[in-house]
């Protein structure tokens, strides 16, 4: 029996208002809640004086808590009110004192938690808080590392030193982890049997605390019998192939951790536990110790279906979504998965006008997929891929031609997780095949192959992938273009992300992302300034233009979007000029306006800069906020980093959590000045929202 996944429609465009409010005021009417009779409710809790330690990080450590907000405005709606109670503050007023000193404030009081009524059955409780002065380290030591290699300690001490840095708060948190720390770098170097005691003495009056590690190694070991439970009717070999653990080896808890990483990249188990067993003792002639692998098997087969709706700047469209997976196919946790997802584009309906449908624009997109674990080792994969779509080229909302393509890409290649990370090594071979939707097809425009090998590396260091808080994020990806097909280049974009946690519910985001283009045999007509271009009919320049542009499509860069700069629509930033292919001929041009004939259409470029930071803050359960500043270029230069042309874009956003990631609503304001130099020409004058130089964005999951 095959499970069925439902995907819920995500429409990105707002309703009517009218029906919101008074659905709004529906819900408000029959979902208020009330105070117990003869109690008061917490209508919010002020904390002051905590100068070292945020606000939200105490909040969740004590049970007097303000009222949730429904929608992060209202209390008492949908949700409970919060009944307070004098015995639960005192005993929070505790919980923060202890708090404070596990963060090495020992002499830190609570000293006050004052209630205020602000209503007849509604108070606010002030908390008043001394923190005195930290206890910090005075000194960290290590005894009983001797017989370990002198590069082993030098590195073991320098990770504790760092963990537990001298001069700054004792805290017990960094103390328990530097003993972890210290314990791990033992077992990678095959003494499964170590143990690590530690101590601190902590000196009140001076205002210092010495720690002390104490080590004792014991033998070293090696793996012993590797046992696996809870297979079900999933296939041993295939699982032991992928831990490559073998009897005889040298221990090591970071091949333990790297055999755990190789099974859950199979994609067939929920839960992974791999445990020595220490049973035996260290007093064998040569210590082996067995490892105990647990597992616990997902589905292996899966349908899902759902639909949904977007909408931006320059089209909208709905559609459906079906597909299928079985992640043992024939045995050999080999995986294969199909999706296809129909649709049809509503033009011009766009945002923010909102007109009516004049065109229906069917499209579609499907993707197979295939993966072999355990290829020619046990840890790399052989994946394939089959992509294909129909769909408009959408490049503004006043096109009188409007081009499709039918697009069909078969990649082939190898894959290896090596702890954090992810190298993928494919060959790929695209066909785009050109037809009209409206306005007929330009004779000049040919159908087009494209090959190329491509290196991607990431390396991942986040503490999560779909809600980051600290950590970081590398990529690459390398193309080379040439290997037969009409495309000669190399293509190479880099990306950086940085996550700093301000506090336990506040993050810091960073990102730069960096692009280069180098073609052999196309891209002349973008770097002559196709803006002033004037492309006769017939001629072997408007062919090699229409040749030129096309292959700029594919392959150059484009800025501006939801996941790019979002104080800009899809592919507004960079150099935009004729796109024969696109218009109509002035002297064809039937339109009262014949301006709407021929337009300053993005082109592409073959430099690409773009920077972000983003400060992410909690609004109310589910709904956080965003405050962000974007900035980016596209140059139709070869290595031109214009840096005077920052498009600098600041905003805010809200976001609502979902099973799938965050639903987002970025709105981005275009500062005027910092945008490009007057004097630059082949630059469109962006949309506008309702006359302000303003663009919003939709999307579903954080923009990095």
């Amino acid at each position: 029996m095959l499970p069925l996944r439902l995907r819920p429609a995500v429409i990105s465009a707002a309703g009517s208002g009218y029906a919101f409010f008074f659905a709004l005021l529906s819900l408000t009417a029959v979902a208020c809640t009330s105070v117990p009779p003869g109690r008061s409710a917490v209508k919010s809790v002020e904390l002051t004086g905590n100068d070292s330690i945020d606000a939200d990080e105490l909040r969740q450590k004590i049970a007097t808590a303000d009222s949730p907000k429904f929608l992060g405005f209202f209390q008492g709606v949908v949700y409970d009110w919060n009944v307070f109670d004098r015995f639960v503050l005192e005993r929070d007023l505790q919980r923060i004192e202890r708090y404070y000193r596990a963060r090495g404030y020992y002499q830190a009081r609570a000293r006050a938690g004052r209630v205020f009524f602000i209503s007849s059955n509604k108070v606010r409780v002030d908390i008043i808080i001394e923190e005195g002065t930290p206890v910090v380290v005075g000194r960290v030591d290590v005894h009983g590392l001797q017989g370990l290699p002198e590069s082993v300690i030098a590195e073991v001490t320098k990770r504790l030193k760092r963990k537990l840095k001298v001069g700054k708060p004792f805290q017990e948190e960094k103390f328990d982890d530097a003993g972890k720390i210290l314990q791990t770098a033992l077992e990678d170097n095959g003494y499964a049997y170590a143990k690590v005691e530690r101590a601190a003495d902590v000196d009140l009056p001076k205002g210092k605390a010495a720690v002390g590690f104490f080590v004792t190694l014991g033998p070293l070991t090696h793996f012993g019998e590797v046992t696996i439970a809870g297979l079900g009717k999933i296939p041993e070999e295939p699982v032991r192939r992928a831990l490559d653990l073998h009897p005889g080896s040298p221990y090591s808890r970071a091949e333990l951790e790297a055999a755990q990483r190789a099974l859950l990249d199979l994609n067939v188990f929920s839960s992974v536990v791999i445990e020595p067993d220490l049973s035996r003792g260290e007093n064998q002639a040569r210590p082996e110790v067995p490892i105990r692998v647990t597992v616990e098997p997902s589905k292996l087969k899966a349908i899902h279906v759902g639909g949904g709706a977007e909408i931006d700047s320059l089209k909208s469209e709905v559609h459906l979504v079906g597909g299928w997976e079985h992640r043992n196919f024939f045995g050999g946790l080999r995986s294969i998965s199909f999706e296809v997802k129909p649709g049809v584009v509503l033009y011009p309906t766009h945002f923010p006008t909102f007109q009516a449908p004049k065109n229906f624009f069917p499209e579609g997109r499907f993707n197979a997929a295939f993966r072999q674990p355990g290829f020619l080792e046990p840890r790399t994969g052989l994946f394939t891929r089959l992509d294909g779509s129909v769909a408009p080229l959408i490049l503004s909302s006043e096109q009188t031609k409007i081009l499709g393509y039918r697009d069909i890409r078969v990649t082939a290649g190898l894959d290896r997780s090596m702890w954090r990370l992810y190298v993928a090594l494919s060959h790929t071979v695209q066909f785009d095949s050109p037809f009209a939707y409206l306005g007929g097809l330009d004779r000049d425009l040919k159908s087009v192959v494209i090959s190329y090998p491509e290196l991607f590396v990431t390396l991942d260091l986040r503490d999560q992938r779909v809600h980051p808080h600290e950590g970081a994020f590398l990529s690459e990806d390398l193309q080379i273009a040439g290997v037969g097909g009409a495309a000669r280049d190399v293509r190479t974009q880099a990306e950086a992300r940085g996550y700093i946690p301000l506090s336990r519910k506040w993050t810091l985001a960073a990102r730069v992302t960096a692009g280069l283009l180098f073609p052999q045999n196309y891209g002349q007509s973008i770097e002559a300034t196709a803006h002033n271009a004037q492309y006769v009919e017939g001629t072997d320049e408007r062919r090699k233009a229409v040749q030129d542009i096309q292959l700029m499509f594919l392959r150059g860069f484009f800025s501006g979007g939801a996941g790019s700069n979002r104080g800009y629509a899809l592919r507004e930033i960079g150099p935009h000029g004729i796109v024969p292919q696109a218009s109509t001929a002035a002297a064809q041009c039937r339109d009262p306006d014949p301006t709407k004939c021929i337009l300053d259409l993005p082109l592409g470029g073959f430099t690409l800069w773009e920077a972000s930071v983003e400060l992410r803050y909690p609004l109310s359960g589910a709904l956080t906020g965003a405050f962000f500043i974007d900035t980016s270029d596209v140059s139709d230069k070869k290595v031109n980093f214009r840096l005077d042309r920052p498009h600098l874009s600041p905003g805010l956003g809200i976001r609502y959590d979902t099973p799938v990631g965050p639903i987002r609503l970025d709105v981005g304001y275009r500062v005027p000045g910092l945008q490009s130099p007057a004097s630059d020409s082949d630059e469109l004058n962006p949309d506008t929202l309702f006359g302000a130089p303003v663009a919003l964005s939709f999307g579903i999951g954080e923009a990095f």
